[in-house]
């Protein structure tokens, strides 16, 4: 049965690579955002500044919403408010923290959110 298997899986993944298709790297980064490594998500809340809220920032920014944040370090009351936002379209809390699972969907985010922005 392994034997089988193998071959089967190769050409697969050599399907995959002449189309194109390839699984994310946990290393890349999306649109160049490269204020921090993407394995640093430190648990963040409204008044936090420093490297990983510009990294959060200009995440938020790059898989869209409006109006897109000044990436300037600081978890001020914008940046909140587009995090919970953010929140909501992935079915998550929406209590501001930039704990483990709204840094894994801002690194990984759903293609749409039907959710309107606050306004």
């Amino acid at each position: 049965m392994k034997r089988r298997i193998a071959p089967i899986l190769s050409a697969a993944a050599l399907a995959a690579g002449v189309l194109g298709i390839s699984a994310p790297s946990a290393s890349a980064v999306p649109g160049e955002c490269a204020y921090t490594s993407s394995t640093y998500r430190p648990a963040l809340q409204y008044g936090n500044t420093g490297v990983a809220v510009k990294q959060a920032q200009c995440l938020s920014n790059v898989w869209g919403g409006v109006p897109k944040l000044t990436v300037d370090g600081t978890l001020g009351s914008r940046t909140l408010t587009k995090i919970k936002w953010i929140q909501g379209c992935h079915g998550l809390a929406k209590d501001g923290i930039i704990g483990a699972d709204t840094w894994n969907v801002l690194y990984n985010p759903a293609l749409d959110c039907y959710d309107p922005y606050p306004g």
